[in-house]
C-alpha cells in the first residue's frame, strides 16, 4: 500500500480527491480504488493499492505527484506533503555518502567555453580541493564543445580523486548510450536534469550499473515545488530524486538566493538521509549562493557534518579566484566541522 498525505481544502473533497488519482468514477472497480483513510487538520491521507502502477516511476508522477487532481478546480489547495512508500520499491543511490562535508563547483560561464576552457577551469576548481566539479545545467552537447571531447579534456586536466559529472541531459533516445560513452571516456559521474529529462531516466541510468554516482539537478522542480496552494513539498521531491537513483540531490541553501525556506531546506536534507527503503543515503547538495563568506553559516543551518556538499556557482568567481574561493570554503567546511559535537549542538 502506498500512503500519500496531501493539505487539501475543502477537505469535504477527499473523495474527489481518491477518485481522480484512481478509479475516476464512482463507480469504479475496488480493487484498484484509492481510499480516504484520515481527513483532519487541513490534511487528507490516501492509501493507494501498489498493484495500481508498481514501482512506475512515470506513472506515480501521472497520478499521485502531478496528476489530474492538479487540474482540477475541486479544490482551493492541493499539497502533497508527504509519502511513505513500499519497502524496496525503487532502488536509491548506488554510493553510500561520505561521512564528512564534500564541496563542489559548478563550471562557469555555463554557456560558451571550448573544451580545453572547460577543462581549465576544472582544474583550477580542483587545485583549490573540490570533490567534485560538475557541468552547468545548460551545456549539452553543442558543437562548440562536444561532450565526448569535454569529457576527454576535463578528466586529462584533473586528479582522479575529483568526481567530473558531465551533463549528459539530452534527446530520450540517446540518453543511456551517451551515459556509457561518457564513462568509457573517463567521466566519474554524471549529472541528469532530472525533471526536464523525467524522473524514470534517473531510474533508467542508475539501472545501467556504470559504477559512477549520479547527480540529480533539481531545474524544472520549482515548478512542482513553489505552488503552496497546488503543488508538492520539496522534502517529498528530493526523497523521490532520491529513491529513483540519485546519489546526490539538490536541496536549496540557506543564503535567500533560492526558494526553498529555511525549514523547506532541512526537510530535504533529512529526506536525503533519514531510513526509507532499507536503501543508502544520499548527499544533500546546498547550492544556491553558496560561497567561501557564508560556508560555515550554511552548515550551521544545516545542522550537520556528514553527507552534505557545499555547492559553488558563481560564487566561486567571485573570490579572488575559483581556486581561492573553493579552497577557502573547505577551510571554512572543515573547521566549522572540527567544533565539538556539543557546541554544534547548542549554536
Amino acid at each position: 500500500m502506498i500512503r500519500a498525505v496531501y493539505e487539501l481544502d475543502p477537505a469535504e473533497a477527499a473523495e474527489t480527491l481518491a477518485l481522480i488519482e484512481s478509479v475516476g468514477r464512482a463507480d469504479g472497480p475496488e480493487h484498484v480504488r484509492a481510499h480516504v483513510v484520515a481527513v483532519e487538520d487541513g490534511r487528507a491521507s490516501l492509501e493507494f493499492p501498489e498493484t495500481n502502477w508498481g514501482a512506475d516511476v512515470t506513472l506515480i508522477v501521472s497520478s499521485l505527484i502531478a496528476g489530474e487532481w492538479a487540474d482540477s478546480s475541486a479544490f482551493a489547495r492541493c499539497r502533497l506533503v508527504r509519502v511513505e512508500w513500499p519497502e524496496e520499491f525503487f532502488p536509491g543511490p548506488a554510493h553510500d555518502p561520505p561521512d564528512r562535508v564534500l564541496v563542489g563547483g559548478i563550471v562557469k560561464p555555463s554557456l560558451g567555453l571550448s573544451p580545453a576552457e572547460v577543462a581549465a577551469t576544472a582544474s583550477a576548481l580542483a587545485e583549490g580541493g573540490a570533490d567534485l566539479v560538475k557541468d552547468d545545467e545548460l551545456l549539452g552537447d553543442p558543437a562548440w564543445c562536444p561532450l565526448e571531447e569535454r569529457v576527454r579534456a576535463v578528466t586529462g586536466a584533473i586528479p582522479g580523486r575529483v568526481h567530473y559529472a558531465v551533463n549528459v541531459t539530452g534527446p530520450v533516445d540517446s540518453l543511456l548510450a551517451r551515459a556509457e560513452r561518457a564513462v568509457d571516456l573517463g567521466a566519474t559521474a554524471l549529472m541528469l536534469n532530472a525533471f526536464a529529462q523525467g524522473l524514470d531516466s534517473l531510474r533508467a541510468l542508475r539501472a545501467l550499473g556504470l559504477g559512477v554516482p549520479i547527480f540529480a539537478h533539481r531545474v524544472g522542480a520549482a515548478l512542482w515545488a513553489r505552488g503552496r496552494s497546488i503543488g508538492v513539498a520539496p522534502g517529498v521531491i528530493a526523497e523521490l530524486t532520491r529513491l529513483c537513483g540519485a546519489d546526490y540531490v539538490q536541496v536549496g541553501s540557506f543564503s535567500g538566493s533560492v526558494y526553498d525556506t529555511r525549514a523547506e531546506v532541512r526537510e530535504q536534507i533529512d529526506a536525503c538521509h533519514r531510513p526509507v527503503n532499507r536503501g543508502r543515503a544520499a548527499v544533500a547538495v546546498i547550492g544556491g549562493g553558496v560561497g567561501p563568506r557564508n560556508a560555515a553559516a550554511q552548515l550551521e543551518a544545516a545542522g550537520r557534518t556528514d553527507g552534505v556538499m557545499l555547492l559553488l556557482g558563481s560564487a566561486a568567481y567571485d573570490h579572488g579566484s575559483p581556486t581561492e574561493a573553493v579552497r577557502a570554503t573547505v577551510e571554512a567546511a572543515r573547521d566549522h566541522s572540527a567544533r565539538p559535537k556539543k557546541e554544534l549542538e547548542t549554536a
